[in-house]
C-alpha cells in the first residue's frame, strides 16, 4: 500500500482556475405575492450561484451561492413565495423569493447523487426526479422527504430524467433513461402505468416533458426523445401520439390564451396550434437562441435564452427587444489536461466545454471557446487532437495557426454513431496514425476503436474489438497498440462482463493478436504506460502491474490502494508518466504518487490530485477540481 506522506524536496504550486464560463441552467420567471416580477437562473460553478433579477429594471439583485453543488437543471416555485432548486449533488435548496438567503434542505433520498427536474404538486408539496436510483421523491415542509415509488420506477434503469405534475388528475408523468420509458405515476399509491408506444421504446431517454393543459380534445404532453431529438405530441385523453415534431427545444414552452404553443427551434422563435400540424408553425423571430424559460404576461412573451439574453416579444405589435443580463463567469472544473506541442499546458472544461492554454514561461492562461466537453487530448507534430463529448466528435487543431472555428481550426474529422466519449487517445508514431478509444452512448455496452490516417486524412472505425467492453487506455509501444478495457459502458447500463483486459492490436493487420487479464476481477485497466524498464505498466483494481511485452509475462504487482466496489462506472482512473530521473509518477484515487525507479517503493505525495501530464522540463501538472497544480520534483 502507499506509504504515509513524506517530506518532499519538490515544490507544489496551485496555478489556479484555468477555465471560466457563464453557463446558465435551471431558470424561471415568477411573480411574488406582492406583485413583483422576477427572473431567476442558476449559473454553473464551484459552487453554483442562484441569480435573481428584477424583471422590470433588469437589475441583478440576488446572487447566492448554492453550497456543495456545481449546478441545477431546474427550479419551481410554490404559492407561498418559495423557490425550490435541485442540486447536482443530490440535495434540494429552498429560497424565499427576494430574500438574501438560501437554505440547504439536505439530501433528497439516500444514495441519490443528482436531482434533475422538479414538479409542484398539492398544498405546497414538491416532487423531484433522481439519479442513479431512478427514483421520484416527495418533499413537504411539514413531513420532509419520502420515496414516492418506494424504489426505482423501472428496474435496471438509473435515470428519472424528466417530471411533470397534472393538477386535474393528481398524477405525475416521469421520463426514464437510458432506455426510454414514459410513466404515469400515482403519487399517493406509487403505482405506475407505462405510456410510451413500442415504436419509441428503442430511444435512449425521455429527456424532457412539458404539460399542455386545457387543450381542446384533451390535455397533451410534449415528450422529447433522445437520440434523434424527436418530440412527441401525446394526447393524455386518447393515449395516442398525434404527431412527431423535429428539432424542438424543450427546456421550456409558453402557452397563450388561445392555447397556442411558443417554443424555440434552430435558433428561431415559433408558435403553433397543437390541434394542427407543427409543420404549419409560424416563425416569429430569428437568431434568438434556445429558450431556458418562457413567460406570457398579457400580450408580451418573455424569454430567457441559454446565452443569458432576455427577449421581450409583443405578440400584438410583433416588436421585440433584447437585453443581455449581467452574468459573471464562474470557474469550471477541469475535465482533461494535455502537454501541448506549443509548450503550453492545455485544459478542457467540464460540461460548459471550452479550452485553456497555460504558458509555463509567462504564467499566462489563454482561453479558447467553441468546442464542447473534451474527454481526451493527444499530440502529433504541431497538432492537438481532441476527443469531444457528446457524440464522440474527433477534432484536430493546428497550434501553428490561430484558433478560429470559422476557418476550421480546429477542424472536425468525424464521429461514429453510437459512440460518446473519446477518453483514450494516442499517437502511433511509426505508422503516422492516431488512435481513439471510446465509451459508448447512454445505455450501451461496447466501445469502438477509431483510427485516423494522417497520410490519407481518413477516419475509420474498427468496430468494437472486445464485445461488451469499452476502451479506457491506449499505449503505442514497440510498434504495437496496447489497449486496456473497462467493463463499463455508457451511463445507465450494467456491465455484462466481469473484468477488464489488456490486448495487443496489430495495426497493420487490424486485429487482436494477444490478450491477458493482469488483475483478475478488476473492472478496468487504466494508465497504460511504457515504464523506464521498457515494460508495460498499468493500474487495475487498486494495483500497479508491470508486464513484459516481449516475454508476454506479468513481472510484478504492487498495491496502490484498496479499491472498493465499483459505482456506476469506471471510464478512467490512473494516469502515469515516466520522469527523466527514471522515477514514475502517477495519480489515482485522488492522490499523487511516486514509484522509486530502483526499489519500486510507492509513496504518496499529495492528496487532491487527478489527471496528470509532464512538460519537457519534467514538471508535473494535475487538477484539483477547477484548479491546475504543478509539482516540480
Amino acid at each position: 500500500m502507499m506509504q504515509p506522506l513524506m517530506a518532499q524536496k519538490g515544490k507544489l504550486e496551485n496555478l489556479g482556475p484555468q477555465l471560466n464560463a457563464a453557463m446558465i441552467q435551471g431558470s424561471m420567471f415568477v411573480t411574488d405575492s406582492k406583485g413583483n416580477d422576477w427572473l431567476y437562473t442558476v449559473v454553473r460553478g464551484e459552487p453554483a450561484h442562484l441569480l435573481g433579477y428584477d424583471l422590470n429594471s433588469k437589475a441583478l439583485t440576488i446572487d447566492l451561492s448554492l453550497p456543495h453543488t456545481d449546478g441545477a437543471w431546474d427550479m419551481v416555485s410554490t404559492d407561498n413565495d418559495v423557490l425550490y432548486i435541485p442540486g447536482a449533488n443530490g440535495a434540494l435548496f429552498k429560497h424565499l423569493i427576494g430574500s438574501p438567503t438560501v437554505e440547504d434542505l439536505g439530501k433528497v433520498l439516500p444514495g441519490q447523487t443528482y436531482v434533475w427536474n422538479l414538479a409542484v404538486g398539492k398544498d405546497g408539496e414538491v416532487f423531484g426526479a433522481t439519479y442513479p436510483g431512478c427514483r421520484v421523491f416527495r418533499y413537504h415542509p411539514r413531513t420532509g422527504f419520502s420515496d414516492v415509488g418506494e424504489g426505482p420506477l423501472v428496474s435496471g434503469e438509473n435515470y428519472v430524467r424528466s417530471l411533470v405534475y397534472h393538477e386535474d388528475t393528481d398524477k405525475l408523468y416521469a421520463g426514464i433513461g437510458s432506455r426510454a420509458h414514459l410513466l404515469e405515476l400515482d403519487p399517493r399509491t406509487g403505482k405506475t402505468r407505462s405510456l410510451l408506444p413500442p415504436d419509441y421504446q428503442n430511444k435512449e431517454f425521455v429527456y424532457s416533458l412539458q404539460l399542455l393543459p386545457n387543450i381542446e380534445g384533451g390535455d397533451r404532453l410534449l415528450v422529447l426523445l433522445t437520440s434523434g431529438r424527436e418530440t412527441l405530441l401525446y394526447n393524455l385523453r386518447t393515449h395516442t401520439v398525434e404527431q412527431v415534431i423535429k428539432g424542438m427545444d424543450l427546456k421550456a414552452v409558453a402557452i397563450d390564451i388561445n392555447r397556442h404553443i411558443y417554443y424555440t427551434s434552430s435558433g428561431e422563435l415559433r408558435f403553433f396550434d397543437p390541434k394542427q400540424s407543427a409543420e404549419k408553425a409560424k416563425r416569429l423571430l430569428g437568431e434568438v437562441g434556445s429558450a431556458n424559460a418562457f413567460r406570457m404576461k398579457d400580450e408580451v412573451l418573455y424569454m430567457l435564452n441559454a446565452e443569458g439574453e432576455l427577449w421581450s416579444y409583443n405578440t400584438v405589435s410583433e416588436k421585440a427587444t433584447k437585453d443581455k443580463l449581467p452574468i459573471s463567469s464562474q470557474p469550471i472544473p477541469i475535465q482533461s489536461i494535455h502537454a501541448g506541442p506549443d509548450g503550453s499546458i492545455w485544459t478542457g472544461g467540464y460540461l460548459a466545454g471550452g479550452h485553456a492554454a497555460y504558458n509555463p514561461e509567462t504564467g499566462v492562461t489563454t482561453e479558447y471557446k467553441g468546442l464542447e466537453q473534451t474527454e481526451g487530448m493527444a499530440t502529433m507534430g504541431k497538432h492537438i487532437f481532441f476527443g469531444i463529448y457528446p457524440k464522440g466528435g474527433i477534432y484536430r487543431f493546428d497550434t501553428g495557426k490561430p484558433w478560429d472555428l470559422e476557418a476550421d481550426n480546429p477542424v472536425k474529422l468525424g464521429a461514429i454513431e453510437g459512440q460518446s466519449r473519446p477518453f483514450a487517445i494516442t499517437e502511433a508514431k511509426g505508422h503516422q496514425k492516431m488512435f481513439f478509444g471510446l465509451i459508448p452512448e447512454y445505455g450501451k455496452l461496447g466501445g469502438a476503436l477509431l483510427e485516423f490516417d494522417t497520410l490519407k486524412n481518413t477516419l475509420l472505425s474498427h468496430g468494437i474489438p472486445i464485445a461488451e467492453q469499452a476502451i479506457s487506455s491506449l499505449l503505442y509501444s514497440k510498434g504495437k497498440l496496447w489497449i486496456g478495457t473497462t467493463i463499463s459502458g455508457g451511463l445507465g447500463v450494467k456491465p455484462n462482463t466481469k473484468e477488464g483486459i489488456v490486448f495487443c492490436w496489430d495495426i497493420d493487420h487490424a486485429e487482436v493478436v494477444y490478450q491477458f487479464v493482469p488483475i483478475p476481477g478488476a473492472p478496468a485497466i487504466t494508465g497504460l504506460t511504457e515504464g523506464p524498464d521498457g515494460c508495460l505498466w498499468g493500474v487495475a483494481g487498486g494495483k500497479l502491474f508491470i508486464f513484459d511485452q516481449q516475454k508476454k509475462q506479468l513481472i510484478n504487482i504492487y498495491d496502490l490502494y484498496e479499491q472498493g466496489p465499483m459505482g456506476t462506472h469506471i471510464w478512467r482512473s490512473a494516469f502515469i508518466v515516466v520522469h527523466p530521473s527514471g522515477d514514475v509518477y502517477g495519480t489515482v484515487n485522488n492522490q499523487l504518487f511516486k514509484v522509486d525507479a530502483q526499489t519500486k517503493e510507492v509513496t504518496y505525495l499529495h492528496e487532491g490530485a487527478g489527471l496528470l501530464v509532464m512538460d519537457p522540463h519534467g514538471h508535473l501538472y494535475f487538477r484539483n477540481h477547477t484548479d491546475l497544480w504543478r509539482y516540480k520534483p
